[in-house]
């Protein structure tokens, strides 16, 4: 167990989406040293209170489990990225953010493009705002990306991309914060993701859906994705950009996994306003003020006042994308059947019990 956070006041934003939540539950595991307090900010009433309840053990709500609520180690605040003040207030007395508040569904952030704005640029730039206005004694801000924000053609990823150069560029209006950024590609059973959605189609008869023979993706769990924050908390530097060594593969792989010879149709129905056949989480750009960092790669900051000379290092010498090195179809099998993903699996993994 290491001390990351031992005695550290943390704040999740979007702390009762999927991510959030495995992380919250990480922290509160006190695997990284035991925080002082943790906060979750989120809109979702229904959502922290189901968390309230399960942390505090309670088969029911009661006045006590509510009104208890700002006495207890874990604080839940009703608020939104998009406003202001929400954040400021938020972030009073706060050491470590970690900024999981996103609209994070592709089609969606397409047919809403503002909305995404709002939530994946705005949320972010509010967060530096509030600790450069309030001058906030804030340590480090953990910005949480995604695969799709490299040479982006959608939406989120465009959003997510700018929010990355938010939190970059923050590091030289408030050079006593370290901003960071993770980036991965898709979460294993996330909510909105295809595993679920490949579940549900199973479990009907089928078919099940595919947007096109050719995509691939990058696949981690959720507790790997909380790996790479933790890893950026702990060694990565202003400006820098965490990215994880993952496996990839075929989406009709991991379909065939899934559907384990039940005899289910698959049917092709096109791909989706602004999905990719192919996945990139480093670009050729990028690649080459990337470095390796054990199991990680640490991509430098492309502002040059942030960037530090590494004399010797090797970079890398081409793109990181989801078309190379994809996992034979057995690899696949085998991934689904460990991560407890196939249909019929107990406890499948698809946001889990808050508290095992």
């Amino acid at each position: 167990m290491d001390r990351l956070l031992e005695g550290k006041r943390v704040l999740i934003t979007g702390g009762t989406g999927s991510l959030g939540k495995v992380l919250l539950r990480r922290l509160l595991s006190n695997q990284h040293g035991q925080p002082a307090r943790l906060v979750v900010l989120s809109r979702d009433e229904g959502k922290q209170h189901d968390i309230r309840v399960q942390y505090q053990h309670k088969r029911a709500a009661t006045d006590e489990v509510i009104y208890r609520n700002f006495s207890e180690r874990l604080e839940f605040r009703i608020g939104d990225v998009r406003d202001y003040h929400s954040v400021a207030g938020a972030l009073r007395d706060i050491d470590v953010v970690f900024n999981a508040a996103a609209l994070k569904q592709v089609p969606t952030c397409e047919y809403f493009p503002f909305e995404a704005v709002r939530t994946n640029v705005e949320g972010p730039e509010n967060i530096v705002r509030a600790i450069r206005e309030q001058r906030l004694p804030v340590e480090t801000v953990v910005g949480v990306s995604t695969d799709k924000a490299v040479e982006p053609v959608n939406v989120m990823g465009m959003t997510k991309a700018i929010q990355e150069r938010i939190f970059l560029r923050a590091n030289l209006d408030v050079p006593s914060t370290r901003f960071v950024a993770v980036r991965y590609g898709n979460v294993l059973a996330s909510r909105g993701s295809v595993i679920p959605l490949f579940h549900d189609q199973i479990k009907n008869g089928g078919p099940v859906t595919i947007t096109d023979p050719r995509m691939t993706r990058f696949l981690l769990s959720l507790e790997e994705a909380v790996d790479v924050i933790m890893h950026a908390v702990a060694t990565g530097k202003r400006g820098e950009t965490y990215i994880p060594k993952v496996p990839t593969a075929l989406m009709t792989d991991v379909a065939k996994a899934l559907i384990d010879g039940r005899g289910i149709e698959t049917v092709v129905t096109g791909i989706r306003p602004g999905e990719k056949l192919h996945e990139t989480l480093i670009s050729q750009e990028e690649a080459y003020r990337t470095v390796r960092r054990g199991e990680y790669f640490a991509v430098a900051p492309i502002l040059p006042e942030l960037r530090e000379d590494a004399p010797g290092a090797e970079f890398l010498t081409r793109a990181y994308t989801s078309e190379h090195d994809l996992m034979s179809f057995d690899e696949v099998r085998a991934l689904m059947v460990k991560r407890n993903l196939m249909v019929g699996q107990q406890d499948l993994a698809l946001d889990g019990e808050f508290l095992r």
